[in-house]
């Protein structure tokens, strides 16, 4: 893992946490607005209050703020996933990984946005991590979907595209937030939309995977 510059010290202050984090979070609204190749380092700086030199004692270069950025949001996006349980019951826990994807959409809405951004220029900080531990953790769980399916616990599917899908159709919600919220209109675009959205998932995936939906 990218380890920040001030973090190589011996001892971390408080202040310096606080300023890591503040450069860490000021850069996550500009790649998730302006993308890598948009976002500099002066708008980073700019966007944390400090100085450009006071910057670049934390962190040397923006490659290494936006590769720290990636591994943290890989860390919380694979979570999830990972709770999946095979030894738990398949309907509790396809709707518990859309209900959890769906509160990573409202939750952290600029992360989604990072990944995004990453991959449509071809994952060139991640593909290491795609390629290796994420695929692995894939693999893993789209066993315990077969296992599901052998058993006759769901309809026949690819267990892959089946996780393709909830990812697509759940960071839908942060990714195109502002269209989401223009379309449903000032009526239905609260926090609310959340939860329509996850019935509506659930619905879809259960009957999809021959699960009566309640």
């Amino acid at each position: 893992m990218t380890v920040p510059r001030a973090a190589k010290t011996q001892r971390r202050t408080r202040i310096q946490e606080e300023k890591e984090e503040r450069i860490l979070d000021a850069a996550l609204d500009v790649f998730s607005s302006s993308g890598f190749r948009g976002a500099t380092i002066d708008q980073i700086a700019e966007a944390a209050g400090m100085s450009k030199p006071n910057l670049l004692y934390y962190f040397r270069t923006k490659e290494a703020i936006h590769r720290t950025l990636l591994e943290r949001m890989l860390f919380t996006w694979l979570e999830p996933l990972q709770a999946f349980d095979a030894d738990g019951d398949p309907e509790t826990e396809i709707r518990s990984y859309i209900r959890r994807k769906l509160e990573m959409s409202r939750d952290f809405p600029r992360e989604s946005r990072l990944f995004a951004n990453e991959i449509l220029q071809g994952a060139p900080h991640i593909e290491d991590e795609i390629n290796g531990p994420l695929k692995a953790l894939v693999d893993e769980k789209a066993e315990v979907i077969r296992t599901w399916i052998k058993a006759g616990k769901l309809a026949r599917c690819d267990p892959y595209h089946l996780i393709f899908s909830i990812w697509a159709t759940t960071q839908h919600y942060a990714d195109f937030d502002v269209q989401v919220r223009a379309v449903l209109g000032e009526n239905r675009a609260g926090e609310g939309r959340f939860e329509d959205a996850a019935r509506f998932l659930e619905q879809l995936f259960m009957r999809g995977l021959g699960i009566s939906a309640a």
